[in-house]
Parts: C-alpha cells; structure tokens; sequence
C-alpha cells in the first residue's frame, strides 16, 4: 500500500481556502436569519472574519515560500519547494529531504520538530 504525502505549502493553502469557501457558506446561512436582524449580522461578521483569516493566511504562507529552498525532484525533475528538514514534492508527491543523515529512513515528517 502506498502512503501518499503532500507538501507543507499545498496543506496550508488548502486550508486557507477551506475558509474562504467557509466564510462564504456562514454567510450564506445568514441570510435564512433575515428576520432576525441580530443573527443575520452575526453570521455575516463571523463570514467576513474567516475570510479576513484566509486572506492572513495566504499572506503569511506567501511570506514564507520567498524563503523556502528549491530543490529539484529526482522522481519528476521539476523544481519545487521544500520547508523543514523532510517535505513532499508538490507535484508528485515524492518524499524529499536535504539532511544526509535521513537519507534512506522511512518519511516521517516528525522529523521536521526541534526534538527528533
């Protein structure tokens, strides 16, 4: 059985757009509260701060690609970004690391913390 990885950068931006289209869906569901002036307004505050989120988020892992290191993939041959010591090539995939002492051990992306 395969395990399938993926990269960091495409989680992260994954999430932030999960809460944009979140945003958009709580705000959606305020306007069935259009009677109630006080609920509508929350829905649509509570829409408009998670996409106010997304916005943070995508900034903030924007910030953080410019200094992320480019490594070509020896599976694909495309050129993709790496964050921490072990990552996932964002096209295929393909378990990646720059440290020569885990060179040959099972991916695990544990090894991306200060105490591994």
């Amino acid at each position: 059985m395969a395990i399938k990885y993926s990269n960091k950068i495409n989680k992260i931006r994954t999430f932030a757009l999960c809460l944009v289209f979140a945003g958009i869906i709580v705000m959606y569901v305020g306007i069935f509260f259009r009677t109630s002036a006080l609920l509508m307004s929350l829905a649509m505050i509570l829409g408009m701060l998670l996409i106010i989120g997304s916005t943070v988020v995508y900034f903030w892992i924007g910030m953080l690609s410019t200094k992320t290191v480019q490594v070509v993939c020896p599976n694909c041959g495309r050129h993709t970004k790496m964050l921490g010591r072990v990552d996932a090539c964002m096209y295929c995939n393909e378990p990646l690391t720059l440290d020569p002492s885990l060179e040959g051990k099972e991916f695990d992306e544990k090894y991306n913390h200060k105490k591994s």
